[in-house]
């Protein structure tokens, strides 16, 4: 897809869209690459990030007792890959990346988790 038939299509969308129905969650114990699953990165400043995240309220309904949400969050730092130091000298002032991707929680947890529901509804 082209720049321009992107912003086409994004122009076009319908707005406040709840991205949650559509983000596909990964199996419970998946190893390799996640790259290609439904996920979201955002980075820049912290300011940025939370205007961001304001927008994306409605996935944390995705933290239940089927799936939970891996959330990471933290501050950009150069690193060492290879024996060689990577800089970002292009970051911005106290740069921070933000990872959000769905997992589906595994059968015991899913058990726990009906149950301490079913517990709590009884009792409240």
């Amino acid at each position: 897809m082209t720049k321009k038939e992107a912003l086409i299509r994004w122009a076009q969308l319908r707005p406040r869209q709840n991205p949650l129905p559509s983000m596909n969650p990964i199996p419970n114990k998946t190893s390799g690459s996640r790259y290609g699953c439904c996920g979201i990165r955002i980075d820049g400043t912290p300011e940025f990030i939370d205007a961001v995240l304001s927008n994306l309220k409605d996935l944390i309904d995705g933290e239940n007792g089927r799936t939970r949400l891996e959330l990471a969050r933290r501050e950009v730092a150069d690193v060492e890959v290879a024996g060689k130091r990577k800089s970002f000298t292009n970051r911005e002032r106290q740069a921070e990346v933000c990872y959000i991707r769905l997992h589906e929680r595994g059968p015991e947890a899913q058990m726990v988790n009906a149950f301490i529901d079913a517990f709590a509804e009884a009792t409240s």
